[in-house]
């Protein structure tokens, strides 16, 4: 693949060169969705299991709720409202707190799609609506992203101006989902993307947590320059020397300023970025190994298959066969 100097990219990407955080969240793309909509009446409690590999997302469009997490206590959700499970932890849902807990799988459910699910449980008072979604982010940015969320997050403040766009999408979001239209569980997806991204950046923005690590080094001027160029194009011949000349820093310079925020060494991050964009594309084709080597910058079919063991921790044509078991 041709490398395009840091101008042309710039024209290309304009947002490359002067957003990395951005550009990094751009990457981001859902997969193995699943969405139910909830119509539950006081009182009534969801026990939500442990979902491996996984994150998990509620929206109430009417009413209120809890959601309880071990270790983080009860927190209230009201209409509008919207809280993120990142790590895919178990957890419940209830009217009220101390209110009977039902597991989930164990109530009927009306299957709409493969995809999508409707639930109605309750007692017969308040009513409370919820979307809910099980969602999995595969690309690199997301194994970068995902360990540094908290355990929940909570979004309350769709109601301040500049949140006004998102309370529009969660009102489309419910209309979709009410009325089942043609093509209904397609815009609910996309609305879905949109959400979790907006959430993410809801706590990026906020939690000082966000300003360090990979994060942190995101928002770096030079560093920050340096991985954007890496995550667009991985499978360039990336040195040290290359990459410190991007982010116009001396070798050592930029060696050690990239470890002390990154938490690796350059070329570490760099070979380990390149193999999960190697894994992403097993998943997508079944070209043969040898010409995924070369896409991927490497001279032989061993050489590849040794970066790749050594960072994901099975092999490439392990990695394919278990992506079409799936």
């Amino acid at each position: 693949m041709p490398a395009l100097d840091l101008a042309e990219r710039a024209m290309t990407h304009p947002w490359l060169t002067t957003d990395p955080l951005g550009e990094a969240l751009h990457f981001l793309r859902m997969s193995g969705t699943f969405y139910a909509r909830s119509d539950l009446t006081a009182p009534w409690g969801l026990a939500i299991p442990a979902l491996r590999d996984s994150m998990m997302f509620h929206v109430v469009t009417t009413g209120r709720c809890w959601i309880e997490l071990p270790g983080t206590g009860a927190h209230l959700l009201q209409s509008g409202d919207l809280a993120l499970v990142p790590h895919g932890q178990g957890h419940r849902l209830v009217s009220d707190p101390g209110a009977p807990v039902t597991d989930l799988f164990a109530l009927p459910r009306v299957e709409v799609s493969d995809r999508y699910e409707l639930l109605r449980h309750g007692g017969g008072g308040a009513a409370t609506n919820l979307i809910c979604a099980v969602v999995r982010f595969d690309h690199p940015a997301a194994r970068q992203l995902l360990p540094l969320l908290p355990p929940v997050i909570r979004v309350e403040e769709w109601r301040s101006p500049q949140f006004e766009w998102i309370q529009s999408t969660l009102r489309l979001m419910a209309a979709e989902a009410r009325e089942l239209r043609p093509g209904g569980e397609t815009v609910v997806t996309r609305l879905a993307d949109i959400l979790v991204i907006q959430t993410i950046r809801a706590w990026i923005e906020k939690d000082p947590a966000a300003q360090t690590g990979w994060l942190g080094a995101l928002r770096d001027r030079q560093i920050g320059r340096a991985l954007a160029l890496v995550h667009r194009d991985p499978v360039r011949a990336w040195t040290v020397a290359a990459l410190a000349s991007e982010a116009a820093m001396s070798r050592s310079a930029f060696a050690a300023r990239f470890t002390e925020l990154v938490g690796e060494p350059a070329m570490q991050y760099v070979t380990r970025w390149r193999m999960h964009v190697a894994l992403e594309r097993l998943k997508e084709d079944d070209a043969p190994l040898a010409d995924l080597a070369g896409r991927m910058g490497y001279q032989s079919e061993a050489a590849f298959s040794r970066a790749f063991k050594r960072v994901v921790g099975i092999s490439p044509g392990a990695a394919r066969q278990v992506a079409d078991t799936r």
